[in-house]
């Protein structure tokens, strides 16, 4: 009797360590009771819809479109990439990848993909292929159907490796050539500064496009080789540059900035996430007066450095407000060979400012989200007293007032009618001006508008459709009998006319064709050379390099904001 109630004893005893156990661990550490909860629901759903659900599923398609939708719930720069995509990973880091070196663009009437733009000295270059090519078999699978992103992959591949690559070349006959290639994949790494020049006045002007790789060496060269050539100031043209590597930001910086300066702040959850970057080197030039061009697509990285000079009142930042990414990822390795992209922390640049845009941790009720508006962003200044504001990029010194493209010329390059005109332009035209003198004369545009109209080319007019959806409100509100004649006049006027709207609009139409010839003969560096013939950005630029006295005042506190 007694080891019988000495056995119920130990039971109770034991059963009510354990349940003691459990709520202290609950109530002791909720969060980690939470997660190990969910992981288990988590994990029986799985295993519940793989025995029961109707339909045979593919668990692994089935949990990774669960960890996308989890992890894009934070925000859209935490990834998963699984063992087989290190590559890509790899290439976001290193500004690197093994494959031919070329864009692709997917032609809708002929389901296949085309070489839009192969990039100077790479293995598409090489062995010769040119925008207009369409891609038919990689060896021996057929293409057709296939859509960019599965055409890419099969183009990618180990450095050194070899394929066959089919191709249809449109010829003057209006058919196609077939051709075939053997081709030899290399490691292709974009450049990290695709042209650079001394420009009027002694204007030196660097291009750079990524922050990826080791850029600041390349930039280190630039730099002292646009100044032996005369340059005695310097545009630094950072528009559509989307980041990398925030050491290679401080790295640029420390170039134009004195040693011991903090450039970057980065301040997370835990200890490791949170650091201080400062300029560790001696500076290349203190004086040079210097000018940043950015715009909506100027980024993380890029926000780093046109934020930094800045904050320091080392440049004049000109252009457009920056995109706002002050979000700071590190990789973390994961079971299986994969790798989780995560952001840590976010970045503070020297006047204390974060540049973060979207708020993704107040959502809306739907999930959404937003710019925080800038009635809630702060006020900072900069080390001479200047304001700045945080919550939104990097808003520029001097604004410069966006272009906006007509709406015909969406529909044109939406048709491909732009790029089919090029490549019959390229077929008649084995060599062409260079960059600097290269215009498409009346004639070409003459050539260009007769094959629009044989094309039967349609496209919506923004004016029509509003036309429309105000005569359906002033019918509505009783309004239309008396506004009838008014109506017919406006519809008159706004008829759709296609020779009036290729004239009206031939200037920027001519500059998209103009842009689109010349980098078939001369590349990425051919294009940005035909660019910046007429960029109202660094004309802006260069205007305030070439006036000492305006460049210091801009630099300098307000003389109100001194009193």
């Amino acid at each position: 009797m007694k080891k019988l109630l000495s056995k119920r004893i130990t039971v109770s005893a034991v059963a009510v360590v354990a349940v003691i156990a459990f709520f202290s661990f609950k109530s002791g550490d909720d969060k980690n009771f939470q997660i190990a909860k969910n992981l288990n629901v988590f994990s029986a759903i799985v295993k519940e819809l793989d025995m029961f659900y109707v339909d045979t599923l593919d668990p692994n398609k089935m949990v990774r479109e669960g960890i996308d939708n989890m992890l894009y719930s934070l925000d859209p720069y935490t990834e998963y990439f699984p063992e087989e995509d290190q590559s890509e990973l790899e290439q976001m880091i290193k500004g690197s990848f093994g494959g031919i070196g070329s864009y692709i663009t997917y032609d809708t009437k002929l389901k296949r993909s085309v070489i839009s733009e192969p990039f100077e000295n790479t293995p598409a270059a090489k062995v010769g292929l040119k925008a207009g090519d369409i891609l038919v078999e990689i060896d021996g699978k057929d293409l057709l159907g296939k859509n960019n992103a599965e055409v890419s992959q099969m183009l990618r591949g180990q450095a050194g490796t070899s394929f066959k690559l089919k191709i249809d070349r449109p010829n003057l006959k209006g058919t196609y050539t077939p051709l075939e290639f053997t081709i030899v994949r290399e490691s292709i790494q974009n450049p990290s500064i695709p042209y650079a020049s001394v420009l009027e006045n002694h204007v030196g002007y660097i291009n750079l496009s990524t922050f990826s790789g080791n850029p600041s060496k390349d930039f280190k060269k630039t730099f002292l080789d646009l100044k032996k050539k005369g340059a005695t100031s310097l545009v630094i043209d950072l528009r559509n540059n989307g980041g990398g590597l925030l050491d290679e930001a401080v790295e640029i910086a420390n170039y134009f900035l004195p040693r011991g300066k903090v450039i970057v702040t980065t301040k997370g959850k835990i200890k490791q996430a949170s650091n201080s970057y400062k300029t560790l080197r001696e500076p290349l030039d203190l004086d040079i007066p210097v000018a940043v061009l950015v715009n909506s697509a100027t980024a993380s990285a890029s926000e780093i450095l046109s934020g930094s000079l800045q904050d320091l009142d080392r440049a004049v930042v000109v252009g457009n407000r920056t995109f706002g990414k002050g979000l700071v990822q590190v990789p973390r390795s994961l079971p299986y060979g994969g790798t989780m992209k995560v952001t840590t922390s976010k970045y503070y640049i020297p006047s204390g400012r974060c540049v973060q845009a979207i708020d993704y941790k107040n959502r809306n009720e739907d999930g959404s989200v937003g710019a925080i508006p800038d009635s809630l962003t702060k006020i900072f200044h900069t080390a001479a007293g200047r304001e700045v504001r945080d919550g939104g990029g990097v808003m520029p010194d001097i604004a410069v007032k966006q272009e906006k493209l007509p709406n015909i010329l969406f529909y044109l390059v939406r048709d491909n009618l732009v790029f089919d005109y090029a490549t019959q332009y390229c077929l008649k035209h084995p060599t062409i001006a260079s960059p600097e003198k290269f215009e498409l004369t009346a004639s070409d545009y003459t050539d260009f508008k007769a094959t629009v109209k044989k094309a039967d080319f349609k496209y919506d007019q923004q004016s029509e459709k509003i036309l429309k959806t105000l005569k359906e409100a002033a019918e509505f509100e009783g309004y239309m009998k008396d506004a009838s004649d008014e109506f017919k006049a406006l519809e008159k006027k706004l008829n759709h006319n296609l020779e009036r709207d290729l004239d009206y609009f031939s200037k920027d139409i001519k500059r998209m064709i103009t842009n689109e010839i010349v980098k078939r003969y001369y590349f990425q560096r051919g294009s940005l050379i035909q660019q910046l013939k007429d960029d109202n950005d660094l004309e802006a630029a260069i205007q305030i390099l070439n006036n000492p006295a305006k460049y210091k005042e801009m630099l300098s506190v307000p003389a109100v904001a001194k009193k």
